[in-house]
């Protein structure tokens, strides 16, 4: 007997492998055909046009072509679609109604990503995107203690950042993150590989900590954080011996060997670390993302890939995972009052659940006011000059949520986009990252 006919995308999202070695995905013709093909069936439902700038665009071009219909969009303006998506995923995890396994196979992210692997094979890529996308380099750099005391001034002086908007294209009014002198690599110990940990549930009770660019050279405040929040639960803390950039920004840019050289610098010393029975974490949601599933989705067959996969965790869903066992503990110190929490959207798409904010909730006297929609940021999306006034229009809502919840703290897992909503809110006011709200609850 025929099984019987479903509506389509009641079954979870399936995420099909990149096939980016494949010349054919280079192909710009048949880009074009299946962006064509795509963009049709986002016209006829726009529901995902509260999301990011990329719909509007689209629906706009439509609306003012002579067909008003996509055959008359000009295929070169398709790329001013392809320019707004910044990979957040919310579309095809939140929204999009045709996914896989529905039949129209619909994967709006990585369509948009194809493309910007064919722009970018062109190379034609902006320097200044090449510059911003090369966290490693730039951290290096900026990181050394007379620049980066020289770079965090000239960064808030007016007339420079006027000067650094004419010449290199970043927006005068975006803000900008400071670098630190002392990196977190160089705050917190590497441990002996066969330190003890005492496993819980799935999860084995010591962690290696990747520290990410950001967290390395810009915010190492909130690593150390980490650390303590971990160790007082009895969760040794350790360090990759090495470790260069995750790889996202260069996805984000197209550059896909680039990626594939972070894969290589990066999976074995990981790898070797879970064999040494570490687990993974890291305190962007968007680097524990390209782990859990950018990495992967483009090395599908890729042995060590798919063991980092399998031990990386958010930190907030490790810590969850240790309290379902009793091993998390609740001896807070203090509560914390009213939390506004941004989610951020690469934390969002690893479909763990808001597991930042159960942890805040187990604070005593505090209440924690989730908010649920992309900030804009993205690491490079806000500071582009012309981007960054979309990038205000789309955090201000999120802006709004947190003036009218009134709270003693506001922050996201994703610092940058705190930061982000902190400039856009410019009240004086500063987020905070919630595993710094966890360790002053703790009182540690």
């Amino acid at each position: 007997m025929a099984a019987p006919i479903r509506e389509g995308n009641l079954e979870a999202p399936t995420r099909h492998p990149l096939d980016w070695n494949n010349p054919a995905f280079y192909d710009e013709a048949a880009l074009f055909h299946e962006m064509e093909r795509v963009f049709d069936i986002c016209h006829g439902c726009r529901r995902c046009v509260s999301l990011c700038q990329s719909f509007p665009t689209l629906f706009d071009l439509v609306d003012a072509s002579p067909t008003l219909e996509v055959d008359g969009v000009r295929k070169e303006d398709y790329r001013k679609v392809v320019d707004h998506c910044y990979l957040c995923d919310l579309c095809f995890m939140t929204k999009c109604p045709y996914v896989p396994p529905h039949e129209w196979n619909l994967d709006f992210p990585h369509l948009m990503l194809r493309a910007k692997a064919v722009h970018f094979s062109k190379g034609t890529t902006k320097l200044r995107d090449k510059v911003l996308t090369s966290t490693d380099m730039v951290g290096k750099l900026a990181g050394i203690p007379v620049v980066a005391q020289v770079v965090n001034t000239v960064n808030k002086i007016g007339p420079a950042r006027k000067a650094l908007q004419a010449v290199a294209g970043i927006h005068a009014e975006a803000w900008l993150p400071e670098f630190s002198s002392r990196p977190l690599r160089s705050r917190l110990d590497k441990l002996p590989a066969d330190t003890p940990g005492e496993a819980a549930g799935p999860t084995r009770g010591k962690v290696a900590l990747f520290a990410t660019c950001y967290m390395n050279r810009n915010e190492p405040g909130p690593g150390e954080d980490l650390a303590a929040v971990f160790a007082h639960n009895g969760i040794p803390v350790t360090l990759a011996e090495k470790e260069r950039c995750c790889g996202m920004p260069k996805l984000e840019l197209g550059d896909l060997e680039a990626v594939r050289a972070a894969r290589q610098a990066n999976i074995p010393v990981l790898a070797r670390l879970v064999d040494a029975g570490w687990d993974l974490t890291a305190l962007v949601p968007s680097c524990v993302l390209m782990f859990k599933q950018e990495l992967p989705l483009m090395f599908p067959d890729d042995a060590d890939v798919l063991k980092v996969k399998n031990a990386f965790y958010d930190p907030f869903e490790y810590l969850m995972l240790r309290h379902k066992e009793g091993r998390l503990k609740t001896d807070f110190k203090q509560g914390l009052g009213k939390v506004a929490y941004h989610a951020a959207c690469h934390q969002r798409v690893q479909n763990i659940g808001p597991k930042t904010k159960e942890a805040l909730s187990l604070v005593p006297d505090t209440e924690v006011d989730i908010i649920e929609r992309c900030s804009g940021h993205d690491g490079t999306y806000a500071v582009k000059k012309e981007f960054h006034e979309f990038a205000v229009k789309i955090v201000k809502p999120v802006v709004n949520r947190v003036n009218q919840a009134q709270p003693d703290h506001y922050g996201s897992d994703c610092a940058m986009a705190g930061h982000h909503i902190g400039h856009v809110r410019a009240d004086g006011t500063s987020p905070e990252h919630p595993i710094t709200l966890l360790r002053r609850a703790y009182g540690i």
